[in-house]
This record gives structure tokens, sequence and C-alpha cells, in this order.
């Protein structure tokens, strides 16, 4: 009979060690607890010792430090209809430890999967060329959308991140023509610019040397005397007429 009574008495003795173990939890500074009383929300608890009710309350676990998501490539079609493939990286954490258990089933799962239809959707609206140049904006522009579509479940998107866009070989090829073309292009602007400048200070100088005739005479000269250093090239250079006649007016006098 005393056997039995100790028997008794180490099995309460368990099952008591059992309920305050279970009764007792320990929450980290960047852990909450949800505590539900019979399947309803009841508070949330934590940081530090938290105890509850063993078989009436129930308790889930909460991270709320930043979750780095890495979204999956997507296939993107731009507004100017090319085809790319991007990737890119979502950084959120939890506000709201109630709602992103209570509101939603999966919350990682569900700001995955919204990651990757707001990305198509946000860089479908615009070309090829925003893509490339102004992907800070791009960045901006799917964070924004998606921190809206998950503030109901107690979840803020701190940053979005474009890793990469990849482009197919033919669309590779024909940007590099385009930049060639857009070089020729500049080329050719800068040196219509520079005959446009040049044919202008040429005719200020004409009207300048035409304003007195002598200053023409030593511009031959002077266009002589160059042209004489190189010994080895003949050169037939007209002689203007009024020149000749300066210098049989000077021998006739």
């Amino acid at each position: 009979m005393l056997s039995l009574t100790s028997g008794i008495g180490a099995v309460i003795l368990v099952l008591l060690a059992v309920l305050l173990f279970s009764a007792i939890w320990i929450f980290r500074e960047y852990e909450r607890g949800i505590v539900f009383t019979l399947g309803r929300f009841s508070k949330v608890a934590g940081p530090g010792l938290v105890f509850v009710i063993p078989a009436i309350q129930q308790v889930v676990r909460v991270d709320l430090r930043t979750v780095v998501l890495e979204v999956p490539t997507q296939d993107v079609i731009s507004r100017d209809n090319v085809s790319v493939k991007v990737s890119a990286v979502v950084y959120f954490r939890i506000v709201d430890a109630e709602k992103a258990i209570v509101q939603v089933k999966d919350f990682f799962n569900a700001t995955s999967q919204l990651a990757q239809t707001t990305l198509r959707s946000v860089l479908g609206k615009h070309q090829l060329d925003d893509m490339l140049a102004e992907r800070e904006q791009l960045n901006i522009d799917v964070r924004e959308s998606l921190d809206v579509q998950t503030a109901s479940w107690g979840i803020k998107v701190s940053n979005v991140e474009i890793k990469q866009i990849d482009l197919t070989e033919s669309m590779v090829r024909a940007i590099a023509r385009q930049a060639e073309a857009e070089r020729e292009r500049r080329a050719k602007v800068i040196h219509a610019e520079g005959e446009l400048q040049a044919s202008q200070k040429l005719f200020q100088a004409a009207r300048v040397l035409a304003q007195e005739p002598q200053a023409i005479q030593l511009r031959y000269l002077e266009t002589l005397t160059v042209i004489g250093a190189d010994k080895n090239t003949t050169i037939v250079f007209p002689l203007p007429v009024d020149l000749l006649a300066s210098f049989m007016g000077k021998q006739t006098a």
C-alpha cells in the first residue's frame, strides 16, 4: 500500500512539473508571444517571463527581426514589349504581431507571393530604358506598393532592391547598336557645330580683311611663306591681280 501511494505521489509530481514547465514561457527581446485563450485571441505577451494556463491557453511565438526575402527571378514584359528577367530582395519585419498571426495564415509565404506579383506589375508599367537607368526609383515604387498591401498583415516593408535585370542576347545586340548610333549622331552634331563656328569666324575675318586691301595682300604673302617652308613640294599659287596692280603702280610712279 505504501509503495502504491509513493508511486501515485511520484506521478503527481511529474504531472505538476510538466504543467509548470508548459506554463512558463521565456521570450527574447526580439520575440513576442500571441496568447489564445480557448481559441480566442487574448494578448500579446513578452519579452521576458510569461505565465500561461496549460491546456486553456496556447502561445504562438513571433520573431520581430527584419527578414531578408529573396524574390525568385521573374519574367517581366516592359511597357515597350521587351521581355526581361528580374530578381530582387525584399527586407521586411513584423510591426503588429497580432495581425501577422490572426489576419494571414503564413505571412512569410504570403509576402513572398505578393512581392513576386508586385514586382511584375510595377516594372511592367515602365519602359526598358527606365528599368536600366532609373533603378532607384523602381525600388521605391515596388516598396511603396508592397508596403501598402502588407500593412493589413502587420508587416512593414523597409526596403526593396532589384538585384539584376537580364536581357536576351538579341536585345543586348540591339542596345549596343542603338548606343553606337547615338555616339555617331553626337559626333556628327559636334562636327556640324564646329563647322558652323568655323564658318562664322571665317566670315568675321573676311569682313575685317575686306576693310583693308593691303591686309589681304599681307595674308597672301604670309601663306606663300608657310607653303615655301616645304622645299619638296611644288605649288602653283595664284597671284592676286590687285597685288600686281599695286606693284605696277609703284613702278610707273
